[in-house]
Parts: C-alpha cells; structure tokens; sequence
C-alpha cells in the first residue's frame, strides 16, 4: 500500500483541530519514505530516531504557528548542526556542521520537523541531478526521466508526496526547473528575501533558498516561516515581510501580464508553448490584462551566467583544499596535497566550473570575460525595470522542454541551455514562480511567473489565481511499489 502526504495547509488543519499530533505526521512521512525512496533515491540522509524524538516531543505542545508539526526536507547544501550535509561531493562525504543555517533554524523556531536531507547536483551545479557524487535521483512521473536539477531530490520528494514541502536552492533555476520537471510549486524570492547563512555557496550574487510545494497556498505558509532579515547576512534584506497568507486571494482582475515579444524559442518544445499560452488565456478570462514587453538583453543571458557564476564558484570552492574540514588525500608536499584532495573530491561537473571561472577571473582575461558579463548582467536588469513599468509580472516557459533522459544531455553546453528563461530571474535578483501548467509527453510542464523586488505577494496571488481558474488537477505520479 502506497503511503502520502498531504499538503502543508491540511496538516496545519488537522493539527490545529486536535484531530492529530505531529508524531503520526512523522510516521506517515517516514512510511512514505521506506516505500517510495527505493525507487526515486530523492533522500540522501534520513535519521529517523532523530524524527521521531522530534515530533514526539511536540505532540503535548500547544500548536503556536503554521509549520508546527509539519515534516519537512532540506537539500543537502544547507547546515544541519549534527546531520551529515555533503553538497553530494565527496570532498564533504562525511561533513558533519557545528552550526545550522538560518532557515532550517527559523522553521525548527516553529516546530516543523525535518526529517531528512535531499540529493542534488553536486555543490548545485548541474539541471539534471546526474551529477550528485552518491546517487541518481528518478523523476516521480517516470523513472527514466530526469527530475530537474540542480534540487531534483526536493522537487522529487514533494511531487512523490513524501513531504508536504521541502526547501531548494536557486541559482539559475534550480528550484523553478525541477519544479516544472516534476509537476510541483517551485519559488525562488528575491536576491535578500532570504537569508544564506549555513548555506554552501556556489555563486554568492545569484544562491537564494526557497520552497518546494504542492500548491502556491502551501508555498506562502513556508515563505512566510523562512523569510526576513538576518543579521548573520550581510546581503540579507531588512525590508518588511508581507503576510503571504492573508493576503492570498484568486482575484487577478486588472493585474498586468508581461508576454515577452523578443523572447527566445530555441528549442522549445511546441507543447511546452501551448501549455502556456493556454494557461495566459485562463487567467485573461479571470481578469488580468495582457500586455507586450521587451527585454532586449536576455538573449545574453546564458552566456553571462556562465561566466558570472563560475567565477564565483571559483572563489567559493577555494576553502575545500584539505586542511580545514572535508576531505583529505595525503600528499608527499602541500602542493601535492592539494591537488590530489581536489582531483579526488570533486567531480567532472565542478571542476569544469572551476576551471572556467579561474580563466575568466585571471589576469589578462578580467576585464575581457567577467567584467563584461557584469556589465552585461546591469543591462538585463534595467530591461526588467524597463519592463516594469508597463506590467506587474513577466510569464515565460519555465523550461523549454518536459524532462529529459538520463544520459540525453551529455552535452555541456546543451545542458546550459535549458535555463535559458530562468537565468535572467538571477541576474537581475527578482523573485520568480514555476506552476504545473499541463502534461506533454506524459510529464509535467511548467509556467514561470517573475515579479518586482519584494514583490513575492503578487506571485503568490497570481499562481494561486491560475490553480483555481485553471480548470483542471495535475494528475499524481503513479510510483510503483
């Protein structure tokens, strides 16, 4: 018998009511887990006496807020004070941190219950998942299919129903692409919206934490707990936080919806394409307006991510060398050391990062490749101020295709070119939405919604608009047991 779980806002409900206690949410999760995880290979660590004791000792606890009780899961590059968090490298195999970070803190503070710690590509760097240094992770809808990446393992876990929610990280897209991948809520909010503290940096302008869920309702609830300013962040915002959650409506009347005229379709999939322009019709015959906009400069998107974020990633992974925490191969001089540390720990993906963004960064070559790019990444930025001026949100794909196969992208540069349209959300550091908008192929496809700076309330208004108006309920994954 397949075991799931419901919705943030249904446990919330339930546990309000008396009707339940947190421990017998913890134990569904966890019999979810046993059942399904087999086959998807979604988790990479579960300590589940740890869960239990957790959850147990809530259950004589009054509920005090909407993550009480609710289990949840965390992908492996956020601190977890001691629980294994790896990044899936083998360079942090058995990395246990001191400390934890800011947002698995903030929801401990409500009393959710983390009950394990999700796979991903390796440091976040990949759109598949196949680059984790420990294991695959199955798209839910089909087991040779991809689930996204580079947070495939929580987008996985939430749309095979494990949890009711778990937390990604965002840096090009990977919280927004598997949540297309696998027919779930994916939100990256804006640059500063939430703190980094305790997460591993891969590229420290563009990493933002955000939810996975099943519904935009259930992504309020768990933005509302994590965001905020944090003083451990020096790039966290001290803007005021609106109540997501009261102010949550499916009234889109008058609201101005971006279509983007010189918008690239390279490569996208035409039922990719009408799965969103049906879902722009829905909501124009709720009451939104459609309107035309530019962005000039995203054409150039891509190819000035690769250079910013590499760079970065350069910089970041530096401190994994073998003599503070990590691993650490011997070698007959430090030098030697080193390098056998690095060749060892991490992988081809990382690496390849690396070495591009260590070219990009050296002498002779600054002011040519990652200067430019930065000057590059201002004018994306203007273009959405620009743009933004004339509606209140920009739709595009999220993703130009449904999931791919295992092994279909061996490609590089192919690989990159699947965020095309989640890219410029980084750049410019503005929130954005992925919502199921549809099946093509058998798999899921998504709608990518981008507000304002701070502007997560009308995102959360307008999927949520779009999943009451929509007129149809994303069928679940069939996982067999």
């Amino acid at each position: 018998m397949k075991v799931t779980v419901p919705t943030v806002k249904e446990i919330y409900n339930s546990l309000w009511r008396h009707e339940s206690k947190p421990s017998e949410w913890a134990e569904k999760t966890l019999l979810a887990i046993r059942g399904m995880d087999k086959q998807i290979g979604a988790f990479l660590t579960v300590d589940e006496d740890r869960v239990m004791e957790s959850a147990v000792h809530l259950d004589e606890a009054q509920p005090n807020g909407r993550m009480f009780g609710v289990p949840y899961a965390l992908k492996d590059n956020m601190c977890t004070a001691g629980l294994k968090t790896t990044a899936a490298s083998r360079i942090l195999e058995n990395y246990i941190p001191p400390y934890s970070s800011t947002v698995h803190q903030r929801l401990l503070d409500t009393s959710a219950v983390l009950v394990g710690k999700t796979n991903l590509d390796e440091f976040g760097m990949g759109s598949s998942t196949e680059n984790s240094a420990y294991q695959l992770t199955r798209n839910p809808y089909n087991f040779e299919a991809v689930p996204g990446g580079s947070s495939g393992g929580s987008a996985a876990a939430v749309a095979a129903r494990m949890v009711p929610f778990a937390l990604g990280s965002d840096t090009g897209g990977s919280i927004r692409q598997p949540a297309a991948f696998c027919g779930v809520v994916g939100l990256k909010p804006t640059y500063g919206r939430v703190s980094r503290y305790g997460l591993i940096a891969f590229a420290s302008s563009l990493d933002q934490i955000g939810p996975f869920t099943q519904t935009a309702e259930d992504a309020a609830y768990v933005l509302q707990a994590i965001s905020g300013h944090d003083p451990l962040d020096s790039t966290s915002s001290p803007a005021d936080v609106d109540d997501y959650v009261t102010h949550i409506s499916d009234d889109v009347r008058g609201l101005r919806i971006g279509i983007v005229r010189d918008m690239s379709t390279e490569g996208l999939h035409p039922g990719v394409q009408d799965a969103v322009n049906k879902a722009v019709k829905v909501l124009e015959k709720a009451g939104a307006q459609v309107v035309e906009v530019s962005l000039p400069h995203s054409q150039y998107a891509v190819a000035t991510y690769y250079l910013v974020a590499p760079a970065e990633a350069s910089s970041n992974l530096s401190r994994y060398d073998g003599v503070r925490y990590g691993r650490r191969v011997a070698g007959e001089t430090l030098i030697e050391m080193y390098e056998r540390t690095r060749s060892e720990g991490f992988g081809m993906e990382v690496k390849r990062r690396i070495m591009i963004g260590t070219y990009a960064l050296s002498s002779g070559y600054y002011d040519a490749y990652y200067l430019r790019a930065q000057q590059m990444r201002t004018l994306i930025r203007q273009d959405y101020q620009a743009a933004f001026e004339q509606c209140d949100v920009i739709v595009t794909p999220t993703a130009p295709t449904p999931a791919f196969r295992f092994g279909e992208n061996s490609d590089p540069l192919q690989m990159y070119l699947r965020d095309l349209y989640t890219i410029p959300a980084n750049l410019a550091g503005l929130p954005g939405i992925s919502v199921p908008c549809g099946m093509v192929d058998g798999l899921p496809v998504g709608i990518q919604f981008v507000g304002r700076p701070f502007d997560e309330k009308t995102l959360l208004q307008i999927a949520y608009a779009y999943e009451h108006h929509r007129g149809f309920d994303m069928p679940l994954p069939e996982v067999t047991l």
